[in-house]
């Protein structure tokens, strides 16, 4: 059969089916199921783009309200710093202002992401966020290399800490700022899917762990321990280091295209509970920014007319908008239980092309 495209554009393949075909993104949850229940059910493939689009809104206002959030943190630490004249407050309110500009790149992925495809960009603008997560891994790498330099200089070049108390609270108000600001984006880059937000609070949650050391090191100064100071600093750079990681990791697998496998089986087993769907000899999702595309291959009867093949893709990519989260675009490809996988269809099109000089000839 053909590549069936499921916004009724012609699908990018030498097949001649197009298909105009239906569905809506869901988010599963009781009140989502609520409103499932009072409200008509639509099936007007425009529900999946205002999803989609929701989303990003939502990632924007998560931006909007963090960036607020640090500054009224960065701003509370200056006053400190000026009460107290800590210098090493000072370097931590100065890194929480810097690193609270990190939701500009963010901010300008979701921007982008917004934009419609092009005849260029046929997928869109969502890999932006990915470029964006790859700018806020680099800042982490930069956190945790200065955070190295600070506690080696202060070990090499010991200083009395003054202003203890001041310290402390200033300390303590950096931390929870970050760490609320840190659940936040977390929050909401799992619930939309985002990967560069996840990062984002896990570079928060980096901040945090840095004003933290401010807390330890002015206990420490207070109980006499000069060392205190570079050594909880030193400790709080292996910390960033493991953040790090987890942050780099998760823009790794989205740049390489990973996705969860246990939803890849969750995407085939909706695909196999349609009827008239014989077997599923292909399935394939990847991540486009925050939002989920499918391709999948499907086997039907070779007795079925064209237009009830149709009604099956179609069924198809329903079901599977329906059942996965965050998947706003699917192609479903229809193969013939006569010829089932894209193993066959190089000699298939040279039987057609042959078939058809003959007939011309």
């Amino acid at each position: 059969m053909g590549c069936l495209d499921h916004e009724g554009r012609p699908a990018m393949s030498a097949h001649e089916h197009h298909h105009h075909g239906t569905g809506h993104h869901h988010r599963h949850g009781w009140r989502h199921r609520l409103k499932h229940v009072v409200t008509p059910h639509s099936h007007d493939s425009a529900d999946k783009v205002d999803s989609a689009l929701e989303a990003s809104r939502e990632g924007m206002r998560a931006l909007w309200i963090s960036l607020v959030g640090l500054g009224v943190t960065a701003l509370l630490q200056a006053v400190v710093v000026v009460l107290s004249g800590s210098v090493a407050l000072l370097g931590d309110t100065l890194h929480n202002v810097a690193d609270a500009l990190t939701a500009v790149p963010l901010g300008i992925a979701f921007w982008l992401g917004r934009r419609a495809a092009t005849r260029a960009y046929t997928y869109g603008f969502g890999r932006a966020e990915d470029l964006a997560g790859i700018v806020i891994v680099l800042v982490i790498t930069a956190s945790a290399a200065a955070s190295a330099w600070f506690a080696v200089d202060r070990l090499l070049d010991p200083r009395t800490m003054t202003h203890l108390p001041w310290v402390f609270a200033a300390g303590l108000i950096g931390f929870a700022g970050n760490e609320i600001v840190a659940r936040y984006r977390i929050a909401v880059g799992r619930r939309i899917g985002s990967a560069a937000l996840v990062a984002d609070g896990l570079h928060a949650r980096t901040d945090g762990f840095t004003s933290l050391a401010v807390v330890l090191a002015a206990g420490g100064a207070w109980l006499g321990w000069g060392w205190a100071d570079p050594v909880v600093g030193l400790a709080i750079t292996a910390a960033i280091a493991f953040v790090l990681k987890d942050a780099a990791r998760e823009v790794y697998r989205r740049l390489m295209d990973r996705v969860d496998p246990e939803l890849v089986d969750h995407a085939e087993r909706a695909l196999r509970a349609v009827p008239g769907i014989r077997d599923v000899s292909g399935l394939r999702l990847r991540w486009i920014g925050h939002r989920l595309h499918a391709e999948a291959a499907i086997v039907v009867s070779a007795e079925l007319s064209l237009l009830a093949a149709h009604e099956i893709a179609a069924d198809a990519e329903h079901q599977l908008t329906h059942d996965v989260p965050r998947l706003t675009a699917a192609t479903v490809h229809v193969d013939p239980d006569s010829h089932p996988g894209d193993q066959h269809h190089h000699e298939l099109s040279h039987v057609r092309r042959d078939r058809l000089a003959a007939l011309s000839g």
